[in-house]
C-alpha cells in the first residue's frame, strides 16, 4: 500500500458537558522556524474505547516549491478573513488537557499548557454513529457560536478510511456514509464553522478500482453539497494531500472529480493534515493545486501546521519523528493569497503509534515537539 499521511485519530470517552476555555486567541507568535510558539490548543475526541492506529507517512511524490503563477484569465483572489470573526475556538475536552489537569506538578507541565494545551485545535468525529453524530456536532458548533467563536471540525468516517490500513474504519458502505453526513450537517447550526472532509480520502485512493473511485468522489461531492446546503456559512474544504504526495495536476484531477471546484460544495482544500511539511511548501503547493483545479476565484486552501516547524524528516519517516515541533500557530491572518487558515487539525502529542499506542497522548511526544 503506498504511504498516507499520517492522519492520527484520537478516540476516547467523553464525559460531561462540553465545554470551552475562555481564552480562544489565534496569534501568530514566533516558535522556531515556522515562527509560532503557541500556548495550547483542545482536539475533540470521538466517543470510543477503542483506538485505532495511525495511517503510514507520506509517499515519495515530491512537488516543486515555487511560488506559482496565477493561471492566466483566474481573477485575482485576496486573501479572505473569517466572515464574522477572527478567533478560532478552544474545546476543552482533549487528552492533552486531561493530562494537564490530572499532572499539575510534573515538570514537563507548564511547557506542554502553554504551548499545546491552550490553542484551539480541530474536533474530530470518527465513529459511524448515525444516531448521535447530530448532537455530538452540535454541542461543539453551539459552544462555539456561544462565545463568538469558529469551530474547526473533520468528519471523518468515510468507507474504506486508510485503504484498511492502521486507521481503518469508518462507515459501512457509501449509502451508509450519506446518511452519516447527513446527521453530521443536521449538526452544525447558522454560524461559522470550518470543515475538513475527510482526510487521505482524495490523495489515498489506490485501494479502490475505477469504480470505487468514482464512487467515492462522487459521495465525497455530495458530501460537501450537503453541508453547505446545511450551513451556507460553512466552509468545507477538500482533501489535497501535502506537497510530497500527488503532484498538483494529479490532486485537481481527483478533486475536480469530488466536486472541489463547485461553489455549491466546496470553499477549497486543505493540506498535509497530521503531517510534517514545510509551511511555504504547502502554499506553493496549495497554490498550484487551486490554480489547476481551477473553479471559482473564492476557493482557498487551509494548512494543518501543528507540527511542521522542523520541516518534514528524511526517508518519508512519519512515525512520530524525531526532531519536529509545533508549527505555526492557528490562524486565519495568514497574510497570504488564497491561503486562508493555519491550522492544528493534528493535536500535538498525539501519537502515531511509536511513542505511545496509536492515538493517544504521550506527554513526551508532547514535550518534544513543544520544546523544540
Amino acid at each position: 500500500m503506498v504511504a498516507a499521511a499520517s492522519a492520527v485519530v484520537a478516540l476516547g470517552a467523553v464525559a460531561g458537558t462540553l465545554a470551552a476555555l475562555a481564552d480562544g486567541r489565534d496569534d501568530d507568535r514566533p516558535h522556531g522556524s515556522e515562527g509560532a510558539r503557541p500556548r495550547v490548543s483542545a482536539t475533540f475526541l470521538s466517543p470510543s474505547s477503542e483506538i485505532p492506529p495511525s495511517p503510514s507517512g507520506s509517499p515519495s511524490a515530491s512537488a516543486t516549491t515555487a511560488r506559482p503563477t496565477p493561471s492566466p484569465g483566474r481573477a485575482a483572489r485576496k486573501p479572505r478573513p473569517a466572515a464574522g470573526s477572527t478567533s478560532l475556538y478552544r474545546y476543552s475536552g482533549s487528552q492533552v488537557l486531561d493530562w494537564v489537569r490530572a499532572n499539575p506538578a510534573d515538570p514537563r507541565t507548564p511547557v506542554i499548557e502553554d504551548r499545546i494545551a491552550s490553542r484551539p485545535a480541530a474536533v474530530w468525529f470518527t465513529e459511524y454513529d448515525p444516531g448521535t453524530v447530530t448532537s455530538r456536532v452540535r454541542a461543539v458548533t453551539s459552544g462555539a457560536a456561544a462565545q463568538g467563536r469558529v469551530p474547526v471540525v473533520v468528519a471523518y468516517a468515510i468507507p474504506d478510511r486508510d485503504c484498511g490500513g492502521a486507521s481503518e474504519g469508518g462507515a459501512p458502505d457509501l449509502d451508509a456514509y450519506a446518511g452519516w453526513i447527513d446527521g453530521f450537517a443536521a449538526g452544525l447550526g447558522s454560524g461559522e464553522v470550518v470543515v475538513v472532509l475527510e482526510p487521505d480520502s482524495i490523495a489515498q485512493t489506490d485501494c479502490l478500482d475505477g469504480a470505487g473511485r468514482a464512487d467515492r468522489l462522487a459521495a465525497l461531492g455530495r458530501a460537501g453539497r450537503v453541508l453547505k446546503a446545511a450551513n451556507p456559512k460553512a466552509r468545507v474544504y477538500f482533501d489535497a494531500g501535502h506537497s510530497a504526495w500527488n503532484t498538483p495536476s494529479q490532486q485537481a484531477a481527483l478533486l475536480r472529480q469530488a466536486g472541489a471546484a463547485s461553489a455549491a460544495s466546496s470553499d477549497g482544500i486543505f493540506s498535509n493534515v497530521s503531517n510534517f511539511h514545510r509551511t511555504a511548501d504547502e502554499i506553493a503547493y496549495d497554490r498550484r493545486v487551486l490554480d489547476a483545479l481551477g473553479g471559482p476565484p473564492g476557493l482557498g486552501a487551509v494548512i494543518d501546521t501543528s507540527r511542521n516547524g522542523n520541516g518534514a524528516p528524511a526517508g518519508d519517516e512519519w512515525c512520530d519523528p524525531d526532531g519536529r515541533s509545533i508549527g505555526r500557530a492557528p490562524t486565519f491572518r495568514t497574510g497570504e493569497d488564497r491561503i486562508d487558515a493555519y491550522l492544528w487539525v493534528k493535536l500535538p502529542g498525539e501519537s502515531d503509534g511509536c511513542k505511545g499506542a496509536a492515538g493517544e497522548f504521550s506527554p513526551s511526544y508532547a514535550y518534544e515537539l513543544a520544546s523544540s
